[in-house]
C-alpha cells in the first residue's frame, strides 16, 4: 500500500485524532509536574535585566513582527538565557525529520527542535517550536507541533514523553505528548509578569533534557 505523504504544515489536531489515534486530555501528570516546577526556579538579576528589556520590546512590536522578526528579536534572545547547546544536545532550527506512522508519512522542518547531536540532529526528541506571529490565520500551529513531536516519539522508539511549545505572538503554549495522549497548557502571556514564568518552565525543560542525557 502506498504511503500517504503529510506535511506538518498540513496536519491539525482533528486529522491527528481522527487518523492517529490521538487523544487530548484535560488534565495530564507529566505536563502538570512541569508546569508546577515553576515554583523551584528563580532568575538572576542579570537574567531579569534581560527578562525585561526583551519585555520592553514584544509589548511594542509584537503585532507588527513577522515569524522571523518574532524569532530572531524575542524568541531567540530568550532561549539564549537558558542555552540549549551543549557537547552532547543542541538546538536546531529547520532540519528535516520524518517518520511513517502506519499509512501516513509525516515530515517537516520545525522552527526548532532541541535533540541529541553535535553537528546534526541524531535523535530529535526533546522539544519542538512552531513560531507564529501575532496575526496569523494560516494552519494550526499546536497540530504541526504535535506531529513534529509524534515524528520525534517515532523516531525515539522509546516510551519517554515528547515536550512541545507553541510561540504564537505573545503566547506561550506548552504541550507533551506520551504515546497516544497529549495535553496543551493555557497560553502563558509574555507580555506580563508571566514572562518570568516561561523562562523558569524553559529551566525545568533543560533539567528534563539533562536527566535524558544521563540515563
Amino acid at each position: 500500500m502506498e504511503l500517504i505523504k503529510k506535511t506538518f504544515k498540513e496536519c491539525d489536531l482533528y486529522f491527528l485524532e481522527k487518523n492517529l489515534g490521538l487523544v487530548v486530555l484535560d488534565e495530564m501528570e507529566i505536563l502538570n509536574s512541569w508546569l508546577d516546577a515553576i515554583r523551584t526556579y528563580a532568575t538572576t538579576e542579570f537574567e531579569n535585566l534581560i527578562i525585561n528589556q526583551l519585555q520592553k520590546k514584544i509589548k511594542y512590536r509584537v503585532h507588527d513582527w513577522n515569524e522571523i522578526e518574532l524569532n530572531e528579536n524575542f524568541i531567540a534572545p530568550l532561549l539564549n538565557i537558558v542555552d540549549f547547546n551543549t557537547k552532547e544536545y543542541g538546538m536546531f532550527s529547520e532540519r528535516l525529520i520524518k517518520a511513517t506512522i502506519g499509512e501516513y508519512e509525516l515530515s517537516g522542518c520545525p522552527d526548532a527542535m532541541v535533540a541529541k547531536g553535535h553537528r546534526r540532529p541524531e535523535i530529535p526528541y526533546f522539544c519542538f517550536h512552531e513560531y507564529k506571529k501575532e496575526k496569523d490565520n494560516e494552519g494550526d500551529p499546536h497540530g504541526q507541533c504535535l506531529a513534529a513531536m509524534l515524528v520525534a516519539q517515532e523516531n525515539n522508539n522509546n516510551e519517554k514523553p515528547i515536550y512541545g511549545v507553541v510561540v504564537k505572538g505573545k503566547d506561550w503554549s506548552f504541550m507533551v505528548l506520551q504515546g497516544k495522549e497529549y495535553a496543551i497548557s493555557r497560553a502563558y502571556n509574555a507580555t506580563i509578569s508571566e514572562l518570568f514564568e516561561i523562562v523558569k518552565l524553559l529551566k525545568h525543560l533543560k533539567t528534563i533534557i539533562e536527566e535524558y542525557v544521563k540515563s
